[in-house]
């Protein structure tokens, strides 16, 4: 088995362009049957960001009618042109047609400074109104930024526990940032840019049907064009432009993971490996993103082929019309300068398409992740539990437990009842099935068969989040959040009180080193409590734990991380704190859960003993040879 054989980032292209290739032609993909993702369609796209909307509509429709005003305002200085010519540099009588109450001066110099101003007024309102549009459009990109951040965050921490695994912490932050953040400026680039290039479109078109209608066919030949395209961005280059971000996000994950094995990565040695493994990624991303830039420039240089040959076929067409006199020359100066606002839209359009499709791919990634079923959604029939009416007995009936996407059972046929308040101590081997167990208590998990019940009541009846608010859990991987010691305390209860949070602390015996650091309570941990030794950060989980109250504590080698002097303070603590409260002790060292009301032996998945110390050491068991063999363990050392 080659562990540390790796392809290079070529190899491993060349095999992805022809995965690709195959997508993007509706094939399964090879030796695995499974049907190629479907992509979403624009129109698809734009009713699901026209949801996103919802709250910030007013505000977007107020910019595009705000943003059309200044739009067909800047029509109106081209039109100029065709005056100050006929009507000023050549002195052409006015038309007929004009009201004769308009004001127009006689003289030359007069009329040329009548244009000159009502062409600034005009511009400086168009601007004044474009500004103002743009600023509540920004406004709105913003908001909805945050709230489509706040959404994913939140459907994000609710996906099944094995699917955030696979997010990683990276990845997830990844996620957050640039699919969820780049959701806000779709309002540009799919909604106020398009619309404003639409108006112009459309005002050019109709100026132009104005002067002859003939030069309509001339603009309708670029519809074949914009078909052709639509369909080449949303079959071939908006799939790539969603790898490109997949493999940013699984980059970014990398980094993290190694930042956060920072210490394991230097005792090891490994910095130039992971340094290599960092720019490998990186390498193949680049290869990537070269191959999504291909195919845009090759629709770009499409494009800036198309708009000069048909622009120049229609100055053709102009020119023919003005030699032949059915045009004058203001007509055609008038016509150049909407020509060329017409086709402005279509190459902004043309040249921003990697932008907006980079943009695309990010919100399906987005609506890929919110489509995801969330862990244990209540429905209808799920009611909340108070604290209060809870006694706590825990009942286990014929449960049985496989993890997401494997066959194997880690718990098999458990029945087990427990009742309020008492202690049960779960021991056994490696893999035995002990933390599993508490992980059903916890509700991390639902069985795969059988019920878990509390009070009676199967845990499936009760919301989540309600049940979990009776819970104390402290595991053997302590997990500190980046904050002060007293907020890393306080998490358990928003409320709590300095008085709250300082009692907690005495109880889990962390008051004595928290004491005697500079800055106390407010003491700076950093990430994952780095600035703690493991025994100290040990107690402040204790602390959080005894802060929230439980009725229900579940104790993962809780003590595996303190000296003899401090666990043997914190074991009196806990007795006194698991006094009437049902508790879940997990414990390696069996000297620290003689006085446990009862102790459960698991071996490969099932119970294999119940009982107590004094019980199970009479039984010639698991049990009695896992303490003997500790005790000779001791003797030895």
């Amino acid at each position: 088995m080659a562990l540390h054989h790796r392809l290079t980032s070529r190899l491993r292209f060349l095999r992805y362009r022809d995965e690709w290739s195959n997508r993007t032609q509706d094939k399964a993909r090879p030796g695995t049957g499974e049907a190629t993702p479907r992509h979403r369609s624009l129109p698809r796209l734009y009713r699901e960001l026209y949801t996103l909307l919802e709250g910030q509509r007013s505000a977007v429709a107020l910019a595009l009618a705000t943003l059309s005003i200044a739009t067909l305002l800047r029509l109106v200085p081209p039109a100029a042109t065709k005056l100050v010519i006929d009507y000023v540099l050549l002195a052409k009588p006015l038309p007929g047609s004009l009201p004769a109450w308009l004001p127009i001066p006689a003289a030359p110099k007069g009329r040329l400074l009548a244009l000159v101003t009502g062409v600034f007024l005009v511009s400086v309102v168009s601007t004044a109104c474009g500004l103002w549009g743009r600023w509540r459009a920004t406004l709105a990109s913003k908001r909805i930024q945050v709230k489509v951040r706040r959404q994913v965050f939140e459907h994000a921490v609710r996906l099944p526990l094995h699917r955030v695994y696979q997010l990683k912490s990276g990845g997830a932050a990844s996620l957050l940032r640039e699919d969820a953040g780049g959701v806000g400026e779709l309002i540009f680039s799919m909604i106020y840019n398009p619309w404003r290039a639409l108006v112009q479109l459309l005002g050019g078109l109709i100026v132009l049907c104005w002067v002859d209608w003939r030069l309509l066919l001339g603009a309708g030949a670029l519809g074949p064009a914009l078909y052709w395209t639509d369909r080449l961005w949303n079959r071939r280059l908006r799939p790539l432009f969603r790898d490109v971000r997949k493999q940013r996000q699984e980059i970014d994950a990398m980094a993290a993971e190694a930042f956060g094995g920072m210490r394991v990565v230097r005792a090891f040695g490994r910095q130039r490996r992971e340094s290599a493994r960092f720019v490998g990624e990186n390498h193949f991303m680049s290869r990537q993103e070269l191959f999504a830039w291909r195919w845009s420039r090759g629709v770009e240089i499409l494009w800036d082929l198309l708009l000069p040959a048909s622009s120049g076929l229609l100055l053709l067409y102009g020119g023919i019309r003005v030699l032949d006199g059915r045009l004058s020359l203001g007509d055609l100066m008038m016509f150049l300068v909407y020509l060329a606002m017409l086709l402005e839209p279509l190459a902004v359009l043309a040249t921003s398409v990697t932008q907006l499709q980079n943009n695309l791919s990010g919100l399906d990634r987005v609506l890929d992740l919110m489509e995801e079923p969330r862990e244990m959604v209540s429905n209808a029939g799920t009611w909340s539990i108070a604290k209060s009416s809870v006694a706590g007995r825990i009942q286990f009936d014929e449960v049985s437990f496989a993890y997401p996407n494997t066959e194997t059972s880690v718990l098999r046929d458990i029945n087990l009842e427990v009742e309020a308040g008492e202690v049960i101590a779960l021991v056994g081997r490696s893999g035995a099935g002990k933390t599993t167990l508490c992980n059903l208590i916890a509700r991390f998990y639902d069985p795969t068969a059988g019920v878990v019940r509390l009070d009676g009541t199967n845990l499936r009846d009760l919301k989540v989040e309600s049940y979990r608010r009776l819970l104390g859990i402290v595991e053997q991987d302590v997990f500190l959040f980046d904050g002060t010691i007293g907020e890393n305390i306080a998490y358990a209860d928003r409320r709590a009180t300095l008085a709250q949070v300082e009692h907690a602390a005495r109880v889990a015996n962390a008051a004595e080193f928290i004491t005697r650091l500079p800055d106390g309570y407010d003491t700076l941990i950093g990430e994952r409590g780095v600035r703690l030794s493991g025994g100290q950060r040990q107690r402040l989980a204790i602390a959080r734990a005894v802060l929230a109250d439980p009725r229900i504590f579940i104790l993962d080698e809780a003590t595996s991380n303190l000296d003899s002097e401090s666990e043997h303070l914190i074991q009196q603590s806990l007795t006194t704190l698991m006094r009437g409260r049902t508790s879940f002790v997990i414990a390696h060292r069996l000297s620290t859960i003689r006085h446990a009301d009862r102790i459960l032996v698991m071996e490969g998945g099932a119970i294999a003993q119940v009982g107590s110390h004094a019980e199970l050491m009479a039984d010639s068991g698991l049990y009695r040879d896992m303490v003997l063999l500790q005790r000779l363990e001791t003797t030895s050392s």
